[in-house]
């Protein structure tokens, strides 16, 4: 039975509908992009077809809907769209669908019509056309949409960097510390290499966690694609088609792609994985397990520096030696860095060798404070 709540809810969903439209109809005739435009056209045009089913809703339940006009905040956003640009309004407009999706996969009503797919699709769409405001969306992000052409290398290489150059900054702060406070060799070489180890094993773990989680996340997401492409399969082209479209093809040649896609069901899937949702289902972000063992190895390295003179040096040598090994590491690392910012080789070393040395004898003057403490 329909209660006055629901009523009043099949309002406000209408309502937020038309307010939709109204704004997107306006960031069409604003925009300067004829494919773009037309997307935004294809948007208000599945907003209405939403508002009119709670409209249904609302005469089905005895009640008279009205004459749904847009609401004051709406006539404002359409103002500001037609009068500065969709730009401006793109962000209240994305997360606009993102809470719409969200409640109408809470809403009995909903459940089987598709609205809540059409939502969180009109969300992505948005922010494949707000990654280049007034450019449409470029090559290169689409690329990255498609799962293709990733910025693998570069990531891998600066997860190298700052992996060894964490292990090494972070392993002589405590070496330097431990010396600091005047305690000898053997309990400087043990206290390394246990940082060595708690160290490595942290950033093991943790890297673990988190390329773990994110294929989680990717598999769920996958999950609800493949749902979405059973139950719904004509939205599902529609949102392939309009995807098209954003990335400048005709109306027709993207209805083309889409219908051929969508015929082949696991074809279909990864096309939408990969266009859609920006991930590569063949690596869903990369083996966990490789991550945590490049992690473990590569912090290792860099904390193994300052540690190895104290296994055949004593006293201020094995620290003077520590401190130059140290130093070097530091300069290659920063060196490294430049392949990442490219900047100067000798200003990055140098830098990285300043910041490196002035944590090593803080840590060393805090380390000499407690020991005279201690001692006294």
């Amino acid at each position: 039975m329909t209660t006055p709540e629901d009523i009043e809810r099949y309002r406000r969903n209408r309502q937020d509908e038309i307010d939709s439209a109204t704004v997107y109809m306006a960031m069409a005739d604003a925009e300067s992009q004829p494919q773009v435009a037309e997307v935004y056209r294809r948007l208000a045009g599945t907003e209405r077809t939403h508002a009119d089913f709670w409209t249904e809703k609302i005469r089905e339940a005895g009640s008279d809907p009205g004459d749904g006009k847009p609401s004051r905040r709406a006539r404002v956003l359409a103002w500001l769209a037609r009068r500065f640009g969709p730009g401006l309004v793109l962000s209240s407009m994305q997360a606009g669908e993102a809470i719409g999706g969200h409640d109408y996969s809470t809403q009995p009503e909903a459940v089987g019509t598709g609205m809540a797919a059409d939502e969180r699709s009109h969300g992505r769409l948005l922010t494949m056309v707000a990654e280049t405001p007034g450019q449409g969306v470029r090559g290169d992000i689409l690329a990255q949409l498609e799962g293709r052409h990733r910025a693998t290398s570069g990531n891998a290489l600066r997860a190298a960097v700052l992996g060894a150059n964490d292990g090494l900054v972070s392993n002589l702060s405590l070496v330097m510390g431990v010396a600091g406070a005047a305690l000898d060799s053997t309990a400087i070489l043990i206290t390394g290499l246990a940082g060595l180890l708690a160290g490595s094993g942290s950033m093991a773990m943790g890297e673990w966690l988190s390329v773990q989680s994110s294929r989680e996340l990717y598999q769920r997401q996958i999950g609800i694609e493949a749902e979405e492409l059973a139950e719904i399969p004509e939205e599902e082209r529609e949102e392939l088609a309009l995807i098209y479209e954003a990335k400048g093809l005709s109306k027709e040649r993207a209805r083309e792609i889409s219908e051929q896609l969508i015929a082949d069901e696991e074809m279909a899937l990864d096309t939408l994985a990969r266009e859609e949702l920006g991930i590569n289902p063949e690596e869903l972000g990369g083996s966990a397990w490789e991550a945590a063992a490049t992690s473990f190895v590569l912090f290792a390295l860099g904390a193994i520096v300052p540690v190895l003179p104290y296994f055949v040096l004593n006293g201020l040598v094995a620290v003077g030696v520590s401190l130059v090994l140290s130093a070097v590491a530091l300069f290659v690392i920063g060196a490294g860095i430049t392949l990442l910012t490219g900047r100067s080789v000798l200003y990055s070393g140098l830098r990285q060798v300043g910041i490196g040395l002035a944590a090593a004898v803080l840590t060393y003057g805090v380390g000499s404070l407690i020991g005279v403490t201690l001692v006294g």
